[in-house]
C-alpha cells in the first residue's frame, strides 16, 4: 500500500506535462485545419506552430498523442462523376502529356469540373489550379452546367492576376474535353489574355490527374463530411476551404508549405534578381 501513496503522491514526469501541453495544441491545430490532417501533415503543422514553444517535436510522438486523442486523416473516396465531352474536331492538342510541372507562376493552370449532392439536387464546383504552386486562383459553384460555371471561375483567376500585375501571356489552361471549357466564350476570353488551351485525350482521367486530384481533395475534406442544404451553403463553405487551401494548408509536393507561401517566396527571389540585375 504504501507504494500506492506514494505514486498518488508523486508528481507527474515531465514527459507526461509535456505530452499534455502538446494534446491540447494538437486538438487545436487539428480542428483549425477541418479535422482532416493525418500524421505527416499534423506533424509539419505541429512544428510550424509550436516548436518555439516545445522545441522539435518528434513525428513519433505526433502520432502516438493523436492515436491517444482519438484523431486521425480523412480517407478519399474513388470515384468520379463526368461531364458532356466536346466533339473531338472542336479540342485543341494535349499541351502538357501528363507532365504536370511547371518552372514557374502562371505557366500552366489545370481545371475540372466535380459534382456535390446536397438536399435539393445536385450542385456543380469548379477549380482552377496553379500547377506550379498548387494554388487555387479561380474557382465557382453553381446550380448547372452551362458554360458560364466555367467562364466565371476563369475569369476570376484572370482578374486576379491582372489585378496583382502578373502576366499570363503564353499561360496554358489545360482541361477536359467537357462542353463548358470549349464554348465560344470560354475560347474568346483565353484568347484575349494570350492564354493557349489544351486538353486532354477523351475518357482519360490521368491526362487532366492533378485537377481530379485537387478534386477528390476537396471532396474527401469537405464535402464528403456532411449532407449539404442547397449551392448557397456549398458556396459558402467552398470559399472558406478555398482561403484556407491556399493560406495554411500544408500540400507533401511543396515541401509541406502552403501555395501562397510557395508563390509569396518565388516573388520574392525573382524580384531580388530583378532589382540586381
Amino acid at each position: 500500500m504504501s507504494s500506492y501513496y506514494a505514486a498518488k503522491k508523486r508528481r507527474p514526469s515531465a514527459r507526461s506535462v509535456r505530452d499534455n501541453q502538446l494534446l491540447s495544441k494538437l486538438r487545436d491545430v487539428y480542428e483549425a485545419n477541418y479535422s482532416c490532417y493525418g500524421v505527416r501533415k499534423m506533424w509539419h503543422a505541429m512544428n510550424n506552430q509550436h516548436a518555439d514553444q516545445f522545441g522539435a517535436i518528434a513525428r513519433c510522438t505526433v502520432e502516438r498523442l493523436m492515436k491517444i486523442a482519438g484523431i486521425d486523416g480523412v480517407r478519399r473516396k474513388r470515384k468520379k462523376p463526368k461531364t458532356r465531352s466536346a466533339d473531338p474536331e472542336s479540342c485543341p492538342v494535349d499541351l502538357v502529356d501528363r507532365q504536370f510541372t511547371a518552372a514557374a507562376p502562371n505557366r500552366l493552370w489545370v481545371a475540372d469540373i466535380t459534382y456535390v449532392p446536397t438536399q435539393v439536387g445536385w450542385v456543380y464546383a469548379m477549380f482552377i489550379l496553379d500547377v506550379f504552386s498548387r494554388e487555387i486562383v479561380g474557382w465557382q459553384v453553381t446550380n448547372h452546367l452551362r458554360e458560364s460555371l466555367a467562364r466565371d471561375a476563369l475569369m476570376m483567376a484572370l482578374a486576379r492576376k491582372y489585378r496583382d500585375g502578373e502576366d499570363v501571356t503564353g499561360l496554358v489552361h489545360h482541361s477536359d474535353r467537357g462542353v463548358q471549357f470549349r464554348s465560344v466564350r470560354y475560347g474568346q476570353a483565353l484568347a484575349e489574355s494570350k492564354v493557349v488551351a489544351s486538353v486532354g485525350s477523351r475518357g482519360d482521367s490521368f491526362d487532366n490527374a492533378m485537377a481530379e486530384a485537387l478534386n477528390s481533395v476537396y471532396k474527401a475534406e469537405l464535402i464528403d463530411r456532411k449532407q449539404w442544404s442547397g449551392q448557397v451553403e456549398v458556396m459558402a463553405e467552398t470559399s472558406r476551404w478555398v482561403g484556407w487551401y491556399n493560406s495554411q494548408r500544408l500540400p507533401s509536393a511543396l515541401g509541406y508549405r502552403s501555395p501562397t507561401q510557395v508563390h509569396q517566396q518565388w516573388a520574392e527571389q525573382n524580384y531580388k534578381v530583378v532589382e540586381a540585375a
